[in-house]
C-alpha cells in the first residue's frame, strides 16, 4: 500500500514538475529579446512609418506578435519572412499579406534584409512592452511656515515692520515730551517766546526772478528731451514678443533639432522677405511626429505653460490633416500669425542682398533665436542701428566674384583692405530709401 501511494506521489510530482517547466520555458520563449536593442532598432528602420500605439503610413505595432498569433494564427516565422521580403509574399498569394497590402493603399513595405532573427526578436521585444503611463509634472511647493526664499531666518516683511513700529513710538514719545515740557514751563510761570512770523518758502522763491528764470530754462529743456525721447521711440518695437495662435518654439525646432533657418524661411536666400513658411513645410515632418517626447512635454507644461502635443493638433486642424486616418480632408483653415518684425514702407531692406550676397548670419539681425521659446524683436531696427552695423561691418568678399571689380577699386581709393558696408555706398539715402 505504501509502495501505491508512493508511486502515485511520484508521478505527480513529475507531472507537476513538468508543467512549471513547460510554463517556465514558454516565459522564456515569448521574454526572449532586448528590448532596449529594439528600440534602437526600431527607430532606425521601422519609425518612419510605424508608431507603437497610433496608425500612420503603416499600422500600429504594440504586441503586434500576440495580435498576429491570436486573430490571424500566425507565428514569428511569417514575421520573419514578412519583414525581410513583403513583395514575395504578396506575389505568393499569402492571404493576410494581400490583405494588408491592399488596406494600406497597395503600398508594399520596404524590405530588410539584413535585419537578422535575432534583431527582429529585438525589436518584436520592443513591441511587447507595456505603455507607460505619463509622468505627471512635478509641482513646487513651498514646506510649511516657510516664508519663500528666506525659510528659516527673519524675513524682510517682519523686520521693515518693526522698524516701522519703532518710528512711530519714536515720534509718539517726542510728542509727549514736548507736551508735558510745555506744561512744566506754563506752572512755573515761564513765557515761551512767540514764533515769529516768517515769509513762506513758496513766496520767498516766486519773489526771487533769477530762480524763476533758472527754473523756466531747466523745465523747458527737461521737457524737450523727454518729448524728443518719446518721439524717438514712436515705430521702436524692440522687445515685441505677441502671443501667436499657433505656439511654435524656435528653441526646440532651430536649437534642439538644429533645423536651418532657411529651411523654413526660404525664400530669404532669394527674395526681399524672408517669408513666412508655409504649412505644408510643417507637415513634412509633423506627419509623422504627432506628439513630442514625454521629457519634452513636461519640460513645455511645467517651464512655459505650453503643451506642445496640443499645439500640434491646432496645426492639423489649419491644414486639414486627419491624424486618424492619415489623409488630408480638405478643410483647412487659414493661420493669422501676428506679425513680428515690421520696417516701415519707406525703408528698403532685401534679405537676399543680406543673406546670400553678404553672408550675414541670421542672428545678426533677429538674436539668438535659437533659445528663444517665444519670438520676440530682438534689434531695434532703428536707422541709427542700421547705420552702425554698415560702418562696422567688414564686407566678406573673399570668394565672392560679385565684389571683386568693385572692391579692387575702392580698395585703392581708400588704401585699405577691408572694405566696409559704408565704404561701398551703404550710407548713401537711395540705398533703403526709394
Amino acid at each position: 500500500m505504501k509502495q501505491v501511494i508512493h508511486r502515485k506521489l511520484s508521478k505527480y510530482v513529475l507531472r507537476t514538475s513538468l508543467i512549471v517547466l513547460l510554463a517556465f520555458t514558454f516565459s522564456l520563449s515569448a521574454q526572449e529579446g532586448d528590448p532596449a536593442k529594439g528600440k534602437s532598432l526600431f527607430n532606425a528602420n521601422c519609425a518612419a512609418c510605424h508608431q507603437l500605439d497610433k496608425k500612420m503610413t503603416g499600422p500600429a505595432l504594440r504586441n503586434v506578435e500576440a495580435r498576429l498569433s491570436e486573430e490571424q494564427g500566425l507565428d514569428r516565422d511569417w514575421i520573419y519572412a514578412w519583414i525581410r521580403n513583403s513583395s514575395a509574399m504578396i506575389k505568393s498569394g499569402d492571404a493576410y499579406a494581400n490583405k494588408i497590402y491592399n488596406e494600406y493603399g497597395g503600398a508594399a513595405m520596404t524590405a530588410f534584409p539584413q535585419l537578422s532573427d535575432a534583431d527582429i526578436d529585438n525589436i518584436l521585444a520592443y513591441t511587447a512592452e507595456e505603455k507607460k503611463a505619463p509622468v505627471a509634472a512635478a509641482v513646487a511647493v513651498t514646506p510649511e511656515g516657510g516664508s519663500g526664499g528666506n525659510s528659516g531666518g527673519i524675513s524682510n516683511e517682519i523686520i521693515l515692520g518693526a522698524l516701522a513700529i519703532l518710528f512711530i513710538l519714536l515720534a509718539a514719545g517726542l510728542y509727549l515730551v514736548n507736551k508735558t515740557l510745555r506744561r512744566f514751563a506754563s506752572a512755573q510761570g515761564i513765557e515761551l517766546p512767540e514764533a515769529t512770523k516768517r515769509t513762506p518758502l513758496w513766496k520767498a522763491f516766486v519773489q526771487n526772478q533769477f530762480l524763476m528764470i533758472v527754473v523756466a530754462i531747466f523745465f523747458l529743456l527737461s521737457s524737450a528731451y523727454f518729448v524728443y525721447g518719446y518721439l524717438s521711440q514712436i515705430g521702436v518695437d524692440q522687445g515685441y514678443e505677441p502671443v501667436q495662435p499657433i505656439h511654435y518654439s524656435h528653441r526646440i525646432h532651430a536649437g534642439d533639432n538644429g533645423i536651418d533657418c532657411k529651411y523654413c524661411h526660404s525664400s530669404a536666400r532669394v527674395s526681399k522677405h524672408s517669408g513666412i513658411p508655409s504649412l505644408n513645410v510643417c507637415m513634412n515632418c509633423h506627419k509623422s511626429i504627432y506628439q513630442v517626447a514625454d521629457e519634452t512635454q513636461q519640460e513645455g507644461l511645467s517651464e512655459y505653460g505650453i503643451d506642445y502635443n496640443a499645439e500640434i493638433k491646432k496645426l492639423y486642424e489649419a491644414v486639414g490633416w486627419d491624424d486618424e486616418n492619415q489623409k488630408y480632408t480638405g478643410e483647412t483653415k487659414p493661420v493669422k500669425w501676428v506679425r513680428i518684425h515690421n520696417l516701415p514702407d519707406f525703408a528698403y531692406f532685401n534679405h537676399s542682398q543680406h543673406v546670400t550676397v553678404a553672408g550675414v548670419e541670421c542672428q545678426t539681425c533677429h538674436g539668438p533665436v535659437e533659445e528663444m521659446e517665444v519670438m520676440y524683436q530682438h534689434a531695434p531696427l532703428t536707422m541709427g542701428w542700421c547705420i552702425n552695423c554698415h560702418r562696422e561691418t567688414n564686407v566678406a568678399v573673399k570668394d565672392n566674384a560679385y565684389y571683386e571689380k568693385i572692391h579692387e577699386e575702392l580698395s585703392k581709393k581708400y588704401g585699405v583692405e577691408n572694405l566696409t558696408a559704408a565704404q561701398m555706398g551703404g550710407l548713401e539715402c537711395g540705398k533703403c530709401h526709394y
